[in-house]
């Protein structure tokens, strides 16, 4: 299970939203390069960031912000937020970024998706972000008929490397993972599924260490980290001592 420390970049700031709302960001960092340094030093080993700014604008709006992270850290980063065509996949993957994340493109335009990952193999995630059990598009400012378990089948076949599922309803509000949506979609495909939204204590590493969810790549945690209610060297070490288990 891979715990992938969350970086959401507004205006060049690390902040965090509250069910998705832009107007209820909180800033936790003014500087991202230094935030991603400290999740390595804390001994995590990936690092998700996502373009707020970007995810409404259609195109990358913190990529100065995104070049400070990759500069500050070794660890792998996967990136998602505004990335709609082929040579901004490209682009971001030649500048360092391990893995791109495709969400409302995924919606829109599948066949890009593909073909992506026909091109990157290995290196396409996708990003399913739901709303009431319907997914949500263009920042989640939007919500479509489509339901997760929907659009993930549409990939099933193409070589997407990861989804993933974040419960919009629970984003930025501590109120634990939504295991049992996330756990459903997870058995409805073969492609590995990525847990976010709502992660608020050891309580939620604990039940992702539990048996049912070993077929989960891993969840993000955002605010949990943040504001101390996560402790990161206990987090690691319980998911430390269950690696050493396999």
């Amino acid at each position: 299970m891979i715990l992938f420390p969350a970086i959401d970049l507004k205006d060049g700031q690390c902040v965090r939203l509250k069910l998705g709302d832009m107007d209820q960001a909180t800033v936790f960092n003014d500087n991202p390069g230094a935030q991603a340094k400290a999740f390595e030093d804390q001994g995590f080993d990936w690092l998700h960031v996502v373009d707020l700014n970007g995810a409404f604008a259609g195109e990358s709006v913190n990529g100065a912000a995104v070049d400070a992270i990759l500069s500050a850290t070794k660890n792998p980063v996967q990136l998602g937020g505004g990335i709609r065509t082929i040579d901004h996949i490209a682009g971001w993957l030649e500048k360092g970024i391990t893995r791109v994340i495709l969400g409302t493109v995924a919606v829109r335009d599948p066949d890009l998706v593909k073909a992506a990952c026909r091109r990157f193999p290995g290196r396409i995630a996708v990003g399913i972000d739901a709303r009431g059990g319907r997914v949500a598009v263009e920042g989640w400012a939007e919500t479509s008929e489509l339901t997760a378990v929907d659009l993930a089948r549409r990939f099933e076949d193409a070589g997407v490397s990861a989804i993933v599922y974040t419960d919009i309803d629970r984003d930025g509000v501590l109120k634990g993972l939504n295991i049992p949506s996330t756990l459903d979609l997870a058995r409805s495909v073969s492609i590995p599924v990525i847990a976010s939204g709502g992660l608020a204590s050891i309580d939620d590493i604990h039940r992702l260490l539990e048996p049912d969810c070993a077929i989960l790549e891993g969840a993000i945690s955002g605010r949990a980290l943040y504001d101390g209610r996560l402790d990161p060297k206990e987090a690691m070490a319980l998911i430390a001592a269950e690696r050493s288990k396999a």
